[in-house]
């Protein structure tokens, strides 16, 4: 049962729509009006808002604006005796959840406002998981509901106070220091530091000083004695990003440390005894490194006592709606931005976009939409996916991006279009089946049909 108001100054509509929704076992409210409507809303919150779109002295688009700027969670359902494409695309700018005509039946509003509802109820779900992560010690920042993202919060509870070292393996953008500071945070070093080390960032010759330290003369410029990274760490976690890059001279330097939970300054003559948790991360096929001979196997058994394998983005894909909500929450923020939300189809592009830089490319696409949006809602035109061809899952696109630029708005159609053609082969040519199969409404699809010119 969902709470809902009815807004149209015709009094034969609003009798039709209590009456129906009401028997559909909804608590419903009508009134004449859009200011009639925003009072009611100061006074009670409304899962669902049914409006007509011209009524005198405040129409639909500026109660849509209103509700939305009070309740950004309030669904909205405009509806018009004067539909058109422009009509349309201003409602979804301003963040409604679709329109019908007044030519509507039935069991296609019962249908409209079931899937709202739903919708709805499934993104309070998924603010309320994220919130449960954002209030779980150590797991802040961490996103996703999806089998492969429970596995790794699983395993990051099961490893965390064992003290074993840890090797995470995921592609680039996956989010692996974010599971190394989440299994420090879960472990009794928690209140010790946890130092990050980018073993491919940092040259061989200064990264032995970094990792380990130097004594007062050991080289030119050294003027005082330096503890290493390992040092600071001591009690805590010391993190290795991108060990499939560590030198071989190094991997020597590293696996004594292992072993023995020791090492020497540069230039130092005595031991130094430390007690730090090592995790390492990889995006590379370290095994296939040892076979060739360009890791040591003693040193890749040593770090690989428990292995914590990472999804990549396009094997969860279910996350994309909950990532795609906190990063824009996340950059409104930080940008001072007014984005609530990402339109419908923007969505549906985002859902089949292979995403080759994984995670950090989604906040990425993300961050730049909500800097670049206008409006309350990012829409596909603000969407800047790499590569001239969303369909193109090479994973290298970006490189073949041509050097005058591309017409992002002639392939965001023409991919539209594609999409459309495939749903209706698919479909058989039943455009209803084909709105099911693109997650749309069958209104929806005919907006989109007539607008490419493909309509009937």
């Amino acid at each position: 049962m969902a709470n809902i108001l009815v807004v149209d100054d015709d009094q034969g509509m609003r009798d039709f729509l209590e009456i129906m929704l009401v028997r559909e076992g909804h608590e419903v409210a009508v009134v004449p009006g859009g200011r009639e409507a925003l009072a009611l809303c100061e006074k009670d919150s409304y899962d669902l808002v049914i409006s007509d779109l011209r009524m005198p002295r405040m129409d639909g688009i500026g109660l849509l604006k209103s509700i939305k700027e009070r309740s950004p969670e309030t669904v909205v359902i405009l509806i018009t005796a004067f539909a058109s494409g422009e009509t349309a695309l201003a409602a979804m700018k301003e963040g409604a959840y679709d329109y019908l005509e007044k030519n509507f039946d039935i069991d296609r509003l019962a249908s409209l406002v079931e899937e709202a509802l739903e919708k709805k109820g499934a993104g309070q779900e998924e603010a309320r998981f994220i919130r449960g992560l954002e209030q779980s010690p150590g797991f802040s920042g961490m996103v996703g509901k999806s089998k492969g993202m429970l596995k790794v919060y699983s395993l990051i509870r099961k490893v965390a106070d064992t003290g074993a070292n840890i090797l995470i393996l995921g592609e680039s953008g996956t989010g692996k220091e974010l599971v190394a500071r989440s299994i420090h945070a879960n472990s009794p070093r928690s209140d010790k530091p946890f130092v990050v080390i980018n073993c491919g960032g940092i040259p061989e010759t200064l990264l032995e000083s970094e990792l380990f330290g130097y004594m007062k003369g050991s080289f030119t410029g050294a003027y005082a004695d330096k503890p290493g990274l390992f040092e600071q760490a001591h009690g805590g976690t010391v993190f290795l990003d991108e060990i499939g890059e560590l030198s071989a001279f190094l991997q020597v330097k590293l696996l004594r440390v292992v072993q023995e939970k020791t090492f020497r300054r540069i230039g130092g003559a005595e031991d130094i005894t430390v007690d730090a948790r090592i995790i390492s991360a990889t995006n590379q096929d370290l095994e296939a490194k040892v076979k060739a001979k360009e890791f040591r196997e003693d040193l890749f058994y040593r770090l690989n006592v428990i292995p914590l394998r990472i999804p990549p983005l396009r094997e969860r894909r279910e996350d994309i709606p909950l990532l795609v909500n906190f990063f824009i929450e996340k950059y409104t923020k930080e940008l001072g931005r007014s984005v609530r939300k990402i339109s419908e189809y923007a969505l549906e592009l985002l859902m089949k976009y292979p995403f080759p830089g994984n995670v950090r490319e989604l906040e990425n696409i993300i961050e730049r939409s909500v800097a670049m949006e206008n409006s309350a809602i990012i829409l596909p035109e603000n969407l800047v996916l790499s590569g001239p061809a969303f369909g193109d899952t090479s994973g290298d696109a970006m490189e073949s991006f041509p050097e005058e630029g591309i017409d992002l708005n002639q392939l965001l159609n023409r991919y539209e279009a594609r999409l459309i053609e495939g749903a209706l082969k698919k479909a058989g040519g039943s455009k209803s089946k084909a709105a099911r199969l693109l997650n749309i409404t069958a209104d929806s699809l005919r907006y989109r049909m007539d607008k490419g010119g493909e309509g009937s």
